[in-house]
């Protein structure tokens, strides 16, 4: 009998501290899976974009801040990956298109900014606009030479890349919006287009609504 109680104590002690590592690596239960803690994470803190410097596709190198006063709409990729993110891209043009052409440029640009620098010179870049029929101005792709720099803005967005040592990197992946302040204001699943187009377009009607 005594063998029998120590097993349930043993038995409940080691569920508890179960339940204690779940809640705390949850954030309290509110997610169960380690990418969507970390997203909730980042809606809770908004944090701002870091001033990093773009050099895009045409070779014009500027800060980020020159996006300042308009929203902007992030992906993170590398052009050599063959998995991932050529189906990031192409949602992300399926977002543009189904959002109403009058608020591009004005209101929101699109950002595809490459974390593998060394590779993704402004002539990759270049043809992978082509390839996914960005404009190059509405719609920019991008690298950020400075690697602390990157470092920065992968840390604050909670990106990780994680290279394989053979050219490849194991990422993460999703749709960011900045609001017009720098401060990130959604991470969205990027596999939900339709869903994304409307928030975004709601979000940029609520500001139109807001000037009057």
């Amino acid at each position: 009998m005594h063998k029998n109680f120590h097993s349930t104590i043993a038995l409940l002690v080691v569920v508890s501290f179960g339940i204690i590592l779940l809640f705390i690596g949850t954030d309290g239960f509110k997610a169960f899976t380690e990418e969507s803690a970390r997203v909730n994470r980042l809606m809770e803190e908004q944090p701002k974009v870091p001033n990093v410097t773009l050099e895009d596709s045409k070779g014009r190198t500027y800060p980020i801040s020159e996006f300042e006063g308009k929203f902007m709409f992030i992906t993170f990729l590398y052009t050599a990956c063959g998995t991932v993110c050529p189906q990031l891209e192409y949602n992300m043009a399926q977002v543009y298109d189904l959002l109403p052409q009058k608020y591009m440029g004005d209101e929101i640009v699109f950002l595809s900014i490459s974390f593998d620098p060394e590779r993704d010179e402004p002539e990759t870049l270049e043809r992978y606009r082509k390839a996914f029929k960005s404009d190059g101005e509405t719609w920019r792709m991008a690298r950020i030479v400075d690697k602390t720099e990157l470092n920065t803005l992968l840390e604050k967005f909670g990106v990780i890349v994680i290279p394989d040592g053979q050219g490849n990197f194991t990422h993460n992946s999703a749709f960011y919006l900045v609001d017009k302040t720098g401060s990130l204001r959604e991470v969205m699943d990027f596999t939900k287009i339709e869903e994304a187009a409307e928030k975004v377009e709601r979000i940029l009607e609520g500001e139109q609504v807001s000037k009057r």
